[in-house]
């Protein structure tokens, strides 16, 4: 992890975060920010939905309190078995088609890789947070943090493309900076191809 102190002199307020590729300088969408408020609580938990459409899933990266339930549905033709073997969430839905399992409840934070025991290439995160504010950056890279008491927050900041653990954060501090870009230095392997494998394609025509 790497460890940053912003110690500036303006006052507390809404601070705009950029996180950038540290090789090229790209603009990271999917970069998930948490502030903790020290004695401030997190927030409440919340009910969300992921989706299976055209073999993969939709959002590719979530970021909800803990304790938030989230629901599968599927809307492919063809059937998913959607799993985690995540330390912060292990579980298994099996098989199913067009149609939604119970949800999941999320009750411990940490980061969760989705996979589908069907199709290898499938795989999201679900960033699930006991941060006071966390939030997501748009394809333009950017958060803004909401209005912030005075004093310093840590920070964190997490990317699927990080490492290819999918655990580690980048780390630092803000003290009512008004803005502040973030390099991160990526290292995670590429995702696998889209390809399903023959024994794959085997038994997803069994199983439609």
């Amino acid at each position: 992890m790497i460890f940053t102190t912003l110690l500036l002199s303006s006052p507390a307020g809404a601070t705009l975060l950029t996180v950038r590729d540290a090789d090229n300088g790209e603009l990271l969408p999917n970069a998930v920010i948490e502030v903790h408020v020290s004695g401030a609580p997190g927030r409440p938990g919340v009910d969300d939905d992921i989706i299976q459409r055209d073999a993969a899933f939709h959002p590719h990266v979530s970021a909800v309190p803990v304790d938030s339930r989230i629901r599968f549905p599927n809307q492919d033709s063809t059937r998913h078995h959607v799993y985690s073997f995540s330390p912060a969430k292990v579980f298994d839905l099996n098989l199913f088609l067009r149609d939604t399992p119970p949800p999941v409840t999320f009750d411990q934070a940490g980061v969760v890789v989705l996979g589908c025991n069907i199709h290898d290439h499938m795989q999201a995160f679900i960033v699930i947070s006991d941060a006071t504010h966390v939030g997501m950056t748009e394809h333009d890279g950017r958060w803004q943090v909401p209005d912030l008491p005075a004093g310093e927050h840590r920070v964190r900041v997490w990317h699927p493309r990080l490492d290819d653990s999918h655990q580690q954060w980048h780390e630092f501090s803000i003290n009512g900076a008004d803005q502040q870009d973030i390099l991160l230095t990526l290292t995670a392997s590429p995702p696998p191809p889209s390809e399903p494998s023959a024994l794959q394609q085997r038994f997803r025509d069994a199983t439609q």
